[in-house]
């Protein structure tokens, strides 16, 4: 059987958007494909920014013309709204942003929006098109579990095995892009992105799992990837998913095209 979903995994700037477009450009040559990069918008498997209202929480916290609005552009979930939060700004947003499926709701509410997500993703696919995305199986769901609730290796892969056994029917490959040059990489990447830096380390090392090695700063920040790209690998070599590890991508793209041509191919 042939794979129907192809996912780039890696840590940031291992070069996760450089082969998704590659693999894209393979596939796309042979077969019809959907390809998504991070932050693309509004992506088929993943709330990239959105928020998740329940009914409750839109009739108590928002007035009748809000909730008019709200519902307008949303979509609904068997127990709420997904509300595309670039569809609103200023104080709405604002509020809005306070129920952020990424980086605001709790986790008990979070886990079944976003396995809802893929089982619709599933549901709807079409069986004659390949689907290339990036960081949705791994770097998103280990950024939430691990940095930002601070849960077990194995609650994390406890997660992710519920998204590979719904995903299952598409015989997905994940191709991963494990890096040595962590900080290099970083530090280069991060004079080509104005604040990123700054951003990403106060995420990583304000999250639960940062607090909890009493991480700081850059030296913090670059100890968190390293022991989320040590799980991230684990996970995967535990996962009955197809797959692919490519070290050091960003050493030589030649030599890691053809590798993702070879098993694209």
């Amino acid at each position: 059987m042939d794979n129907r979903l192809v996912i780039i995994e890696g840590l940031p700037c291992s070069g996760k958007s450089t082969a998704t477009h590659y693999a894209a450009d393979v596939i796309g040559a042979q077969k019809k494909v959907c390809w998504s990069d991070e932050g693309s918008g509004n992506h088929p498997a993943d709330w990239e920014f959105h928020a998740f209202l329940s009914e409750d929480v839109l009739a108590e916290r928002f007035s009748p013309d809000e909730q008019q609005r709200i519902r307008s552009c949303s979509e609904q979930l068997c127990n709420g709204h997904a509300v595309p939060l670039s569809q609103f700004d200023g104080e709405l947003q604002g509020r809005l942003m306070r129920y952020k499926i990424y980086d605001a709701l709790p986790w008990d509410i979070e886990k079944p929006v976003m396995l809802e997500k893929w089982r619709s993703f599933v549901n709807n696919s079409d069986e004659d098109t390949v689907y290339v995305f990036n960081c949705v199986m791994l770097q998103n769901p280990m950024c939430e579990t691990m940095m930002r609730f601070g849960f077990s290796e194995d609650d994390s892969f406890g997660y992710i095995s519920e998204i590979a056994d719904i995903i299952r029917s598409l015989n997905p490959l994940v191709i991963y892009l494990s890096n040595d040059d962590i900080a290099e990489t970083v530090m280069k990447a991060s004079k080509e992105r104005d604040g990123w830096l700054e951003q990403v380390i106060d995420y990583h090392v304000n999250g639960a799992y940062g607090k909890s090695i009493g991480a700081s700063g850059f030296d913090g920040y670059i100890a968190c990837l390293e022991e989320r790209q040590r799980r991230e690998l684990d996970i995967l070599s535990k996962l009955s998913a197809d797959s692919l590890v490519i070290s050091n991508a960003h050493r030589d793209w030649s030599a890691a095209y053809k590798l993702i041509k070879d098993r694209l191919i």
